[in-house]
């Protein structure tokens, strides 16, 4: 019925999203993309991203158009290079505003980023819609700087109005890219893709779309330990660290360990998994709550607000996750993985619990939202 309603309200609407830099933002986008699909399949759906960031590559592959804009982040510290960021940001700018002018989209959706900022400025000063997606307990400084003119915020968490006007905000919760509901049914195929025996059980370790310096250190420093632990690993390094990784496993003839720079099968990496290693991002946690695997949560403490320790607690103290501190890492995770692989009574209470805490139609209720803002 709710389908039927919006595509009565007005055919074929026109929408731009907005934002990227690391998975955490593009997944949760092309989620939502596909939810305003699933609605309307005719619906026209264009994303401005960066340029020479993942989103050039990863939304032209889920089947949508991106045009990219030369923005850049502001360095933190002083830097002549801030000079520059300036100027493309005013170049940006002029370019978002040509886009928009041309596009004449009825809404334009925030995912968060550096590259939603022009974007959705000039489309707040033109009088089009706005609609910002924060995926996290802390907003962010782009999303926190549009937040005057949008129309519509859509978050995740509890006590928000801290950072955004409360009359715009709603309670969403934070898209995914997939259900995960074929997980057990896909396992076979998904240990053949990723050549791993079917006798023996997997860690999967994640450390983000560009990868995370102290779990890949805390594998590479005890490396003898993975190799004779009877478990196999797979292993997501990031574009950064893959190479040094690699050649470390190499050269230790792991056989057991399987290293990836990037995961683009991530069905298949979460069927082939026992349990999972992984980073505490907003977006990261949504996802392994369908997922429903036990957890090993290490939070990045390069974040604002050390959100993701707040993300990590929030799963850690219903007993849904175990949070392994950053500092402790390399002294703790390697015990604390094969500890947890070895105990199934452990791994079965972990799992139910963090179940409980899935959320299956955030996208679907964003989409509804972007689509009330089309019709006014």
């Amino acid at each position: 019925m709710k389908e039927k309603k919006y595509m009565e309200l007005q055919q074929h609407k026109k929408i731009i999203i907005s934002g990227g830099g690391t998975g955490g933002h593009i997944f949760p986008a092309i989620s939502v993309a596909n939810a305003l699909r699933k609605i309307d399949p005719e619906t026209e759906i264009l994303f401005v991203g960066a340029e020479g960031r993942m989103e050039m590559e990863k939304i032209p592959s889920a089947g949508y158009k991106i045009i990219g804009l030369p923005v850049e982040g502001i360095k933190r510290s002083l830097s002549l290079k801030n000079f520059d960021v300036i100027l493309k940001l005013l170049k940006s700018l002029k370019i978002a505003k040509k886009i928009i002018r041309e596009f004449m989209p009825d809404v334009v959706v925030g995912v968060g980023g550096y590259a939603s900022g022009p974007v959705l400025w000039q489309a707040g000063r033109m009088g089009i819609p706005t609609l910002i997606q924060e995926q996290n307990s802390y907003a962010g400084v782009t999303n926190k700087l549009l937040a005057k003119r949008a129309s519509t915020i859509c978050v995740a968490y509890n006590g928000m109005d801290r950072y955004f006007p409360a009359g715009k905000i709603i309670k969403t919760g934070n898209p995914v890219r997939q259900n995960f509901d074929n997980l057990e049914s896909i396992k076979n195929e998904a240990l053949t893709y990723f050549n791993l025996k079917t006798d023996s059980p997997v860690i999967l370790v994640l450390g983000g779309s560009l990868g995370a310096g102290s779990i890949n250190k805390s594998l590479s420093e005890n490396i003898d330990m993975f190799r004779d632990s009877g478990c196999q690993w797979l292993w997501q390094t990031g574009k950064y660290y893959f190479e040094n990784v690699n050649a470390l496993v190499s050269v230790s003839c792991c056989e057991n360990i399987s290293v990836q720079a990037f995961i683009n099968r991530m069905d298949f990496a979460y069927a082939a998994a026992d349990i999972i290693v992984s980073r505490a991002g907003a977006g990261t946690i949504s996802e392994l709550c369908l997922v429903g695997k036990p957890v090993i949560l290490i939070p990045s403490p390069n974040v604002a607000e050390d959100h993701q320790t707040k993300n990590a607690m929030a799963l850690s103290d219903r007993n849904a996750a175990v949070m392994v501190p950053d500092d402790q890492a390399v002294k703790m995770l390697a015990g604390e993985a094969i500890k947890l692989i070895n105990d199934k009574s452990k791994r079965a209470i972990l799992s139910e619990n963090i179940l409980k805490m899935a959320d299956r139609e955030a996208d679907i209720r964003i989409a509804e939202e972007v689509l009330k803002l089309a019709g006014k």
